[in-house]
């Protein structure tokens, strides 16, 4: 039996913050650009931009600066908002973990269909 929770943070209809945009974040801080980044995820920078757009909408201060002449860098409220994310993820996950009320009821995989 496996519990996968995915916790996404709406702003409006606007998904804020969730594991794709998590995952771009840490890939941003790690390549130091928005293309290498991308590139490290497998998905275009077009994509890439879209999300890093949302995000700096969606939040009062940006996550991801640009650097004049390239590159790009997680901002301090960007790296909060990240650490503050894969805290409340480690909680959800910790208790999808935890045998409870449906865990006790799942079965280990569907049953055939009938008819």
């Amino acid at each position: 039996m496996r519990i996968k929770v995915k916790v996404q943070i709406y702003c409006g209809d606007a998904i804020a913050m969730g594991p794709g945009k998590a995952a771009l974040l840490d890939a941003i801080g790690r390549e130091g650009s928005i293309s290498a980044a991308a590139r490290a995820l497998g998905m275009s920078y077009r994509r890439a931009w879209l999300l890093v757009d949302t995000m700096n909408r969606c939040f009062a201060e940006p996550l991801i600066a640009t650097r004049p002449g390239g590159g790009a860098d997680v901002t301090a409220d960007g790296a909060a908002v990240l650490g503050a994310y894969r805290a409340m993820m480690a909680q959800v996950d910790g208790a999808a973990a935890a045998p409870g009320a449906i865990a006790r009821r799942l079965r280990d995989a569907p049953v055939a269909p009938t008819g």
